[in-house]
């Protein structure tokens, strides 16, 4: 597997994030980071994942990927796309319930361009662990087997 990269565009308040290779917690702060520059934006208006060069994306990143979501619904009134033609990766949103907060498809009628790499993070073992738990928490809010997939996981990491 390739080791996992987040690349990002601003096409005039749509924001593109392309994820490449095996994507992990490794990103999760400066993925944070970005979500929240993104919605400081005047001109943020949408935002699109294309997923057609992610391996594999860690429980992490999709409780990041679901927190835009939510946040847009909440606070743009927007239902993100995502792409991705791979179908274990289409599996895995599915069980997460992502097609109940993200408009899903498996093709474009154009190619989107992903500019900049978010930097990997270095950053202190408990910024890490509350991100985790963040977006753990996120995912458990979307369904009843997410919150007993995750439940014990956020209670470890909380008890430590």
């Amino acid at each position: 597997m390739r080791p996992g990269q987040i690349l990002v565009a601003d096409h005039s308040g749509v924001y593109v994030i392309k994820m490449v290779g095996d994507v992990r917690l490794t990103l999760c702060i400066s993925f944070d980071q970005f979500i929240d520059t993104m919605f400081s934006r005047d001109d943020f208006c949408d935002v699109m994942f294309d997923l057609s060069e992610a391996e594999a994306i860690d429980s992490t990143t999709l409780g990041l990927m679901a927190k835009i979501a939510l946040q847009g619904r909440e606070e743009k009134g927007i239902t993100p796309v995502i792409f991705s033609n791979n179908d274990s990766i289409n599996r895995l949103l599915r069980t997460m319930g992502f097609q109940e907060i993200f408009t899903i498809v498996s093709d474009l009628e154009a190619p989107v361009k992903p500019e900049q790499p978010l930097a990997m993070d270095a950053t202190e073992e408990q910024q890490v662990k509350e991100k985790v738990i963040e977006a753990h928490k996120i995912l458990m809010g979307l369904n009843q087997d997410n919150r007993e997939t995750f439940r014990n996981l956020v209670k470890m990491l909380e008890e430590r």
